[in-house]
């Protein structure tokens, strides 16, 4: 095909299902041959576009579109400051974007790119929530009939069911909760789930970095016994050091990852084996060329994958994780937030759910496109965000 250039990059803001999302498309000098990778960072999504657009578009113009790794150093470290959230989710576009282009061009999908299959279809987990405990169980029965054997449970939602709050006079609006009723409240509920359900179904948590790190520590010891299969986020980023002493107290399975955008987040978890699973926001650090090497760094350590798969990232960006699932030797589980109808149409080719595990169709790059005429039909919420808004019950701010 001969030296094939990036022709441009243009950026498709959509909102089909109640989440804002960003996909990059790199379109090449080869008529036709164009590549989609996902750059969703859905509560900054004008800012990733921005970037992309008037930043990352004039540096790749010309280049070849081989060069994945070159480009990726040079997005990378071209605006000097580097390892943000909005840096890194438009470096993530044009690079899955290209991984998609380099399979077209090979005939290939990206997990034969990368190496090869480990297995066919990649084991995912869902999300039962509920406003009560038989709520929760019935979401869980529904999801054990789809044929779906990991799944995580929650209580009213991150932070938990908060009742009969004591709020001081003029405390501020927000997102209130209560850290001792939700951690009573998280105890309550996987009981009653582990003595509804057995040892049938794989249980998971996630705490949302919604504790004090001795809380949180707490927390995984006194669900020590019920053998969940991993407690998610127990602490935020910041905090990484706590995980010392966790490890030392208990040995509660711990996922992290959602928030990482430096490789200095996650190094040492991974290096002293402090974590399990490696649950990174694949976009957030920087696409699938990162992504595959965190895979091999964990897999030296006996550190397993997650990849953060919310409604917050689209049918592009679940494509990239499976495709990467597919591939490491290491993969431990998919989080999966489904992809409805809607998303569907608009990204044609999107992975399908069958009998708890997710497949690809095996056509050559991603295996994903999009139908940008459908997708100009549901515009992006400018609105400011509201669910990140937590605070305690006296009205101080805290991770949401």
């Amino acid at each position: 095909m001969g030296n094939v250039t990036i022709r441009d990059v243009r950026v498709i803001n959509t909102r089909p299902s109640g989440a804002n999302l960003t996909v990059v498309k790199v379109e090449t000098s080869e008529p036709g041959l164009y590549g989609l990778g996902c750059a969703t960072f859905a509560y900054r999504y004008l800012a990733v576009t921005e970037l992309v657009e008037k930043y990352l578009k004039p540096l790749l113009a010309g280049r070849n579109v081989s060069d994945i790794e070159d480009m990726w150093q040079l997005m990378n470290s071209n605006s000097y400051w580097r390892n943000g959230p909005v840096t890194n989710n438009a470096i993530s576009g044009v690079d899955t974007a290209l991984w998609d282009i380099k399979g077209k061009m090979a005939g290939m999908p990206v997990y034969d790119l990368l190496g090869g299959k480990s297995r066919e279809a990649a084991a995912v987990y869902r999300h039962a929530d509920g406003r009560t405990l038989e709520e929760v169980w019935e979401n869980v029965q529904k999801y054990r009939e789809q044929g779906v054997r990991h799944i995580r449970v929650q209580f009213g939602g991150y932070g938990g069911k908060a009742a009969g709050l004591n709020k001081p006079e003029g405390a501020p609006a927000g997102e209130y909760y209560c850290p001792d009723q939700y951690v009573y409240n998280t105890l309550k509920l996987v009981d009653y789930i582990r003595n509804k359900a057995g040892n049938e179904i794989e249980l998971l948590h996630d705490t949302h970095e919604r504790l004090s790190a001795i809380n949180a520590v707490r927390l995984a010891k006194e669900l020590e016994p019920y053998h969940l299969f991993f407690l998610e986020d127990i602490l935020p980023p910041e905090q990484g050091e706590w995980y010392r002493m966790l490890r030392h107290q208990c040995v509660t399975p711990i996922a992290l990852g959602e928030l990482f955008c430096n490789p200095k987040e996650y190094d040492y978890l991974i290096a002293e084996r402090l974590i399990d699973f490696i649950r990174c926001h694949i976009s957030d650090i920087g696409g699938i060329t990162p992504a595959n090497k965190l895979a091999v760094f964990g897999e030296h350590f006996g550190v397993r994958t997650a990849w953060h798969g919310p409604g917050d990232v689209s049918p592009v960006g679940h494509a990239a994780n499976i495709h990467l699932d597919l591939h490491a030797h290491n993969f431990g589980i998919q989080e999966w937030a489904g992809i409805d109808e809607t998303l569907a149409e608009v990204f044609p080719g999107s992975p399908e759910l069958r009998n708890g595990y997710v497949y690809l169709n095996g056509k050559p790059g991603l295996g994903i496109d999009i139908d940008e005429k459908l997708a100009a039909e549901f515009p992006c919420d400018d609105s400011v965000t509201q669910w990140t808004q937590t605070r305690l019950p006296d009205g101080t701010y805290n991770h949401p």
